[in-house]
């Protein structure tokens, strides 16, 4: 295979990360990327953007995975009283909780800072 070539499928084993050349599911740099920010500082930010109009609080940088953010989220949920959902890293709250989100984190020793406006 030449040197500037990219696989990105492979009969064996499926879809191929471009970058680090491992199937999708062993990625390397997904796992990289989850880890969360290199400064460690957790951020928080309110959207609307491709959402109705709708505000979510997002929560992103927190450096966990799997179970961990799941219940992380579950429990970020209960202590605003709304739903949401957890993917990619990322936590989503339903409705402008920006306010009750950073404190709660601060609560739990996370470094915390507001994004955006």
């Amino acid at each position: 295979m030449p040197a500037d070539s990219r696989l990105v499928y492979s009969t064996d084993s499926g879809r191929v990360c471009p970058d680090c050349r491992q199937p999708v599911l062993q990625c390397l740099c997904r796992a990289a990327a989850v880890s969360g920010t290199p400064d460690g500082v957790v951020k928080v930010s309110r959207e609307t953007q491709g959402r109705g109009g709708k505000a979510v609080t997002v929560v992103r940088g927190l450096g966990l995975a799997g179970e961990e953010l799941t219940a992380l989220a579950k429990a970020l949920k209960a202590a605003c009283g709304s739903g949401g959902t957890a993917k990619d890293g990322v936590v989503e709250i339903q409705g402008d909780h920006v306010a009750k989100v950073v404190a709660w984190l601060q609560q739990r020793g996370r470094t915390v800072r507001r994004a955006g406006g």
